[in-house]
C-alpha cells in the first residue's frame, strides 16, 4: 500500500504530470469502456452456450415422453424396461448439432453407446401442456388397432419399396424388421412392438442402420425404446468436435476441421488404416443388398473410428438410398444446378432447356471421399509416397457420377488407391 502511494506521489510531482494528467480522464473513460465490453461479451456468450445448450440438449426431455408413452402401453421395445424402471441408461455428454434429433454418449450394461432419439414434434408443441399426447397422435399414430399381422407386413414392405427401391431382397428385409419387433420372443408382434418399430422405421438413420447391419463399418443396433435406440459407441470419434459448444459445431469451417484433425488425430500409418476402411465403405454403399445408397454429407465429423483404427461411421443421418435421391430429383423444377440438391452435397445438373433436375449426380460418393482424403491423408504423407499418392487422389476427385462411368472405372480407381494405402502399412504393426 505504502509503495503505491509513493508511486502516485511520484507521478503526481513528476515533470510531465501535467500532460498525463490531462490524459487521466481520457484514460479512465477507454479503461472503463474496455472493461464493460469484455464483460459484456463474455456475458453474451455465456448467454448463447446456455441457450444454444438447454435448446439443443434435451435428453431429459426425450426420456420423460418415450417413458410416458412407455408407461401406457403405447410402445414397447428391448430396452424399454432398462430406460424408464430401472434406469440403466446413463446419459453422458450431448453430441447434437439440431434439436429434432437428440443425440448423446450414454452407458448400458457396461458398455458404451450412443443414444439417439427424435423428438421434433414434443418441441412444436412446447407451448402447449399436452406435449406427450400430441406425440402419440403424431409419431405412433400407426398401425391402428386392428390391423392383422398380414397387412403390417405388407405395410412395411411397401414402405421399403418407396424408400429403397423395389428390390427382391425387401421380403428378407421385411423378415428382419418383425424379428426385431418381437423382441421378447413369444412369436407374436404386439400393437405397441408394430407401432414402435414402424416408428423407428420412419427416421432415416435406423433405416440405413437396418439396411446396413451386415456391414463392418456401421454402428451396430443394439437396442430400443419406441423410436429412441442405441448403437455401440464410437470410442473415437471426432472428439475434437464434440468439446465445442453444440451450436457452433455446425459453424466450424473444413479447413478447421482439417487443421484439427492434423493436430489432434493418429499418426499417418493409423489415418491411412482408417481410410482403407473408408473406401471400404464406399463399396458397401455401392449395389448392396439392399440398394446404393449416396453420402450427401462428406465431412471429417462423420469419420469415427475404434480403439483398432478401424473405420466406422460416425452418423448416417445424411446417408441417403439411391431411390430416395431419385424420387426428390425426378420432375423438380430448377434453373441452376443448386436447385437440384438433395441433402449438403448430392447435386444433380440441371437442363436448362427442361428446367428440370437429371437423374444422375455430378459427384460419386467415391470422388466426395477422394477430396476428404486429401486433406486427410496427404499432410504428413511419408515422402517417396507423396507424388502417386496425391496423382491418385486428384484422378479419383475427377470422377463423375454418370451411371456409363459408375461400374468398372470407379471399381479399378478404389481398388488401386486401397492398394497403394496397403502396401505401405502392410507387415507393420500398422496393419
Amino acid at each position: 500500500m505504502r509503495r503505491l502511494r509513493r508511486l502516485a506521489h511520484l507521478v503526481l510531482f513528476c515533470p510531465f504530470s501535467k500532460g498525463l494528467q490531462g490524459r487521466l480522464p481520457g484514460l479512465r473513460v477507454k479503461s472503463v469502456f474496455l472493461v464493460w465490453l469484455g464483460i459484456f461479451a463474455g456475458s453474451w456468450m455465456v448467454y448463447l452456450h446456455y441457450s444454444s445448450y438447454s435448446e439443443l440438449c434435451r435428453g431429459r426431455v426425450c426420456q420423460v415422453v418415450i417413458c410416458d408413452q412407455y408407461r401406457k402401453g403405447i410402445i414397447s421395445g428391448s430396452i424399454c424396461q432398462d430406460l424408464c424402471e430401472l434406469h440403466k441408461v446413463e446419459w453422458r455428454t450431448c453430441l447434437s448439432s439440431a434439436p429434432g434429433q437428440q443425440v448423446y454418449s450414454g452407458l448400458w450394461r457396461d458398455k458404451d453407446v450412443t443414444i439417439k432419439c427424435g423428438i421434433e414434434e414434443a418441441l412444436d408443441s412446447k407451448a402447449q401442456p399436452d406435449v406427450a399426447p400430441r406425440r402419440e397422435l403424431v409419431l405412433f399414430d400407426k398401425p391402428t388397432r386392428g390391423t392383422s399381422i398380414k397387412e403390417f407386413r405388407e405395410m412395411t414392405l411397401s414402405f421399403l419399396k418407396a424408400n429403397l427401391g423395389d428390390l427382391p431382397s425387401l421380403p428378407a428385409l421385411v423378415g428382419q424388421v418383425l424379428l426385431m419387433a418381437d423382441f421378447n420372443k413369444d412369436s407374436r408382434v404386439s400393437l405397441a412392438e408394430a407401432k414402435s418399430v414402424w416408428a423407428l422405421l420412419q427416421r432415416n438413420e435406423f433405416l440405413l442402420l437396418l439396411s446396413l447391419q451386415e456391414k463392418e463399418h456401421a454402428s451396430r443396433l443394439l437396442g430400443y425404446c419406441g423410436d429412441l435406440y442405441l448403437t455401440e459407441g464410437i470410442p473415437h470419434g471426432p472428439w475434437h468436435v464434440a468439446a465445442l459448444p453444440p451450436l457452433l459445431r455446425p459453424l466450424l469451417p473444413p479447413a478447421l476441421h482439417s487443421t484439427l484433425q492434423q493436430w489432434l488425430g493418429p499418426a499417418w500409418p493409423w489415418r491411412a488404416k482408417i481410410a482403407i476402411g473408408l473406401l471400404e465403405f464406399v463399396e458397401e454403399l455401392f449395389h448392396g443388398s439392399y440398394g446404393t445408397f449416396y453420402m450427401c454429407e462428406t465431412t471429417l465429423a462423420n469419420v469415427g473410428y475404434t480403439a483398432t483404427y478401424d473405420f466406422k461411421m460416425a452418423d448416417l443421418q445424411q446417408v441417403a438410398p439411391e431411390a430416395a435421391v431419385r424420387r426428390f430429383l425426378q420432375g423438380r423444377r430448377c434453373e441452376h444446378s443448386a436447385d437440384c440438391t438433395y441433402g449438403r452435397d448430392c447435386r444433380a445438373p440441371c437442363d436448362r432447356l427442361m428446367r428440370q433436375c437429371k437423374g444422375d449426380l455430378i459427384q460419386p460418393n467415391l470422388a466426395k471421399v477422394c477430396e476428404l482424403l486429401r486433406d486427410y491423408l496427404l499432410p504428413g504423407a511419408p515422402a517417396d509416397l507423396r507424388e502417386e499418392l496425391g496423382s491418385q487422389l486428384r484422378t479419383c476427385t475427377t470422377l463423375s457420377g454418370l451411371a456409363s462411368q459408375v461400374e468398372a472405372h470407379h471399381s479399378l480407381v478404389l481398388s488401386h488407391l486401397k492398394t497403394l494405402l496397403w502396401k505401405k502399412i502392410s507387415n507393420t504393426k500398422y496393419s
